[in-house]
C-alpha cells in the first residue's frame, strides 16, 4: 500500500524543528527518525501524518559522551554505533547487548535508540535495558526542555509520557561502574521480536546483592520492572540459587496489567517464559561476576 499525501521537511537544528512544528501544528505532525516502524505504520494507514519531519540532518541529536557517572547518547544515534561503542559497552553494557540484538544488520544501521523508545513498541529490545540500566531522558519541545525518569516514560501499548510537540533528545545512563548485567530475549521465529526479554542489572559487595534492577519486554503492553524478582534478589547471595529462587516472584511485578497473549504465545506461556528468562537472565549477569 502507498500512504497518504504528506508535506516532508528537513530540520537542519532543533530551533528550525521547533519552528516548523509551530508554523504546522493544525495538522498531524510525524517525526522520521530511523523509519522501520513508522514507515511501515504510514503504509498500511495507521499512521496518516499530514507532514513529516526528517530528523536526520540535527547534529545536536547525535553523540555519545562520557561523564563521572552516566553515559549520554543522542537520540539519533543508531543501534549499530550504539552496539559497537567503547563507552557505551564499557559503562553501559546491558544496553549495548540490548541494541545489538535489535532486528538485523540493516535495521541496526538506521535504526535509532530515541526512535525507538519513542515509538515504545512493547516487544522491542530497548526499553527493557533502559529500565534495568537506569535512564533519565531528555525530552524537548517549543516550550523548553524537561527531564523523564525512566519509570515514568513507558505508560502503556505504544504510548510514552512524551508531549505531542516534543522530542527525544538524549537519553542519559547511570554508568554500571563495578556492577554486572544481562540481556536475554527468547525471539520470535518470524520477527525476531522478543516474545521475552529480560534486563539485569546488579551490584554486589562481599558476594551479596546490593542492588538489582530486573525488567522485561513482550510481556504486558509496555516494559516494566519485576518487583517481586527485584525484592528477592536483595540481600541474598550471588549465586544461581539465589537467582532459582527469586524468579518464583516474577509474576509479582506485573501482577496489577495483562499478560499479553497472540498467535506467537499464549498468556500462560508468556507468564511461564517471564520466568524462565527471568532466572537465566539473573544467572549470566551473576556469571559475568566472575569474568
Amino acid at each position: 500500500m502507498y500512504p497518504n499525501r504528506f508535506d516532508y521537511y528537513q530540520a537542519n537544528t532543533l530551533s528550525e524543528l521547533f519552528d516548523l512544528m509551530s508554523e504546522n501544528g493544525d495538522g498531524m505532525v510525524e517525526y522520521l527518525a530511523g523509519g522501520h516502524s513508522l514507515i511501515p505504520m504510514m503504509k498500511t494507514g495507521l499512521a496518516a501524518p499530514d507532514v513529516l519531519i526528517d530528523l536526520k540532518n540535527i547534529d545536536e541529536l547525535r553523540g555519545i559522551e562520557q561523564n563521572d557517572t552516566t553515559t549520554c547518547i543522542g537520540a539519533m544515534e543508531c543501534y549499530a554505533d550504539i552496539s559497537k561503542s567503547p563507552i557505551v559497552k564499557t559503562n553501559c553494557p546491558v544496553l549495548a547487548e540490548a541494541v545489538g540484538l535489535v532486528g538485523d544488520i540493516q535495521v541496526r544501521n538506521r535504526g535509532t535508540l530515541g526512535g525507538n523508545l519513542a515509538h515504545n513498541d512493547p516487544a522491542s529490545d530497548p526499553p527493557a535495558a533502559i529500565l534495568a540500566s537506569q535512564a533519565t531522558l531528555h525530552v524537548q519541545g517549543p516550550n523548553g526542555k524537561r527531564i523523564i525518569q525512566q519509570d515514568d516514560f513507558f505508560t502503556g501499548l505504544y504510548e510514552t509520557s512524551l508531549e505531542e510537540d516534543e522530542i527525544l533528545t538524549k537519553i542519559e545512563v547511570k554508568n554500571i561502574g563495578e556492577g554486572v548485567g544481562a540481556y536475554l530475549k527468547k525471539p520470535s521465529p518470524s520477527s525476531g521480536y522478543a516474545m521475552i526479554g529480560t534486563a539485569v542489572v546488579l551490584h554486589t559487595k562481599n558476594g551479596t546483592i546490593e542492588d538489582a534492577r530486573v525488567a522485561v519486554i513482550g510481556a504486558v503492553d509496555h516494559a516494566t520492572r519485576l518487583n517481586g524478582v527485584e525484592d528477592a534478589l536483595i540481600g541474598s547471595p550471588a549465586t544461581h540459587e539465589s537467582a532459582i529462587t527469586a524468579a518464583e516472584h516474577a509474576l509479582e511485578g506485573i501482577e496489577d496489567y495483562m499478560v499479553m497473549e497472540d498467535l506467537q504465545a499464549s498468556a500462560e506461556y508468556r507468564e511461564h517464559l517471564i520466568k524462565v528468562h527471568a532466572k537465566r537472565a539473573t544467572m549470566a549477569a551473576i556469571d559475568n561476576l566472575k569474568n
